[in-house]
């Protein structure tokens, strides 16, 4: 190899070591605040399950009924795809992965509720109960990957009862073989973010009194009143919420109809499309990015029960908003019945497999530094990858055909997702 040729600068090297010193607290602070995606599976939906009703076979349960409706009203891939408008490419695919999915994993993230669904009489032993099936189930293999409790919130009415069977579950957890990977809180109707300290200060002295590492328990927050988005200053409450937490948020959830409530909008208007709800989630959206919080969007109200008509009829409905949160990169709701679900993974399989094969050769392009009619830089990569990657974890897609269309198999899709802070230049993992 020839000389390297010498160039001419102006500034002496004290310079820029200078510089370096006086943002060394910037860089520190966007490493603590901003540390990127967490490298981890997202669940593509959250199914509540009131306390006093959960039990050993509620996972199941809600599979097999899925699959009941989709037997009455839509027995083939045909009937379903003509239900929701897939194409008839599509039609086979989704349907035999949706039956498929609901047989063997027809929920990916199951919260035990302890808040506005439970109406049961005995707290204590309801939260005891829950702390015992969810620890059988993960020793068992039966559990979904997620599964926790969401307990009252910390407003001055409810806060000791929140607290106490927040305490309850999680003792019983730790009586039944200890805390299992997949344990998420929620935490709900968060409105200062002093609740969320509070909270904080609760699972330390836990962590503390049973030897556990510090920080060891996250816990989602629920969006559910104006005052968790605007502040009486102006300021956005559910950022400074997020650093409140300490790095414990692992989620930041909407409240379709407490929000909504909370702003005025009448009952028949209460929607996860209605205009107050999309300012709510863009701020959300906008304030977790980086930090590694994930954002969820709420539910709807409609249920597919009754006659064919009415069920048809509310799929559509749940089909259509889960693929409008999907197109704004909300990869995760909330399903509030059986019937929801074939339209849920639907939905999601649809998504991924209809723009498998473009991201897949825009990502093999980019590697390949080939040339086509759209130049991606490296934060696309990052993106075309990511999306690859979430319909690999819920199913909508396989290693072997991904690998195939990209070239790519699983670590080097991980690699260009999750990059190094500083590092989106690379071209290959």
């Amino acid at each position: 190899m020839g000389q390297q040729e010498k160039v001419a600068t102006s500034l002496a090297g004290a310079v820029s070591e200078d510089l370096s010193a006086s943002l060394a607290p910037v860089d520190a602070e966007l490493a603590r605040r901003y540390p990127g995606a967490p490298g981890t599976r997202q669940p593509v939906h959250t199914v509540y399950v009131p306390g006093d009703a959960f039990d050993a076979g509620t996972i199941r349960s809600w599979g097999d009924q899925a699959l009941a409706a989709l037997d009455e009203h839509a027995p083939d891939p045909t009937t379903l795809a003509r239900v929701l408008g897939l194409s008839d490419e599509l039609a086979e695919p989704v349907y035999t992965r949706v039956r498929a999915k609901l047989e063997r994993e027809p929920v990916e993230d199951l919260r035990v509720d302890f808040e506005d669904g439970y109406h049961g009489r005995d707290e204590d032993t309801d939260a005891a109960r829950a702390a015992r099936l969810i620890s059988e189930a993960y020793a068992k293999g039966t559990a979904a990957p997620y599964m926790g409790i969401r307990m009252k919130c910390m407003e001055a009415a409810v806060r000791d009862r929140g607290i106490r069977t927040t305490d309850v579950f999680l003792t019983g957890l730790m009586e039944h073989g200890g805390l299992p990977g997949g344990l998420v809180l929620t935490l709900p109707k968060v409105t200062y973010p002093e609740q969320v300290t509070a909270f904080v200060r609760l699972l330390e002295a836990f962590e503390k009194t049973h030897g556990q590492d510090a920080g060891r328990i996250g816990f989602e927050i629920q969006i559910e009143t104006s005052q968790a988005i605007l502040a009486a200053d102006g300021t956005a409450t559910v950022a400074r919420m997020i650093d409140a937490a300490e790095g414990r948020a692992t989620g930041l959830h909407y409240g379709t109809f407490d929000y909504s409530a909370c702003l005025g909008v009448s009952a028949a208007y209460q929607a996860s499309d209605h205009p107050a709800a999309d300012h709510a989630k863009a701020i959300m959206q906008v304030a977790a990015a980086g930090t590694g919080v994930r954002v969820s969007d709420g539910s709807t109200n409609v249920l597919p029960v009754g006659g064919t008509d009415h069920v048809h009829e509310a799929w559509r409905l749940h089909y259509g908003l889960t693929r409008r949160a999907l197109a704004r990169a909300y990869y995760q709701g909330w399903d509030m019945h059986p019937g929801h679900l074939p339209t849920r993974y639907a939905a999601v399989f649809a998504f991924y497999r209809e723009g498998m094969e473009a991201a897949a050769a825009r990502l093999a392009a980019y590697v390949a530094r080939t040339e086509g009619d759209i130049m991606d830089e490296p934060a696309t990569a990052k993106a075309l990858s990511g999306y690859l990657l979430r319909g690999l974890d819920c199913g909508a897609l396989d290693d072997d055909e991904v690998t195939r269309l990209t070239g790519l198999d699983r670590s080097e899709l991980d690699a260009f997702a999750r990059p190094r802070r500083g590092d989106l230049t690379a071209t290959a993992p």
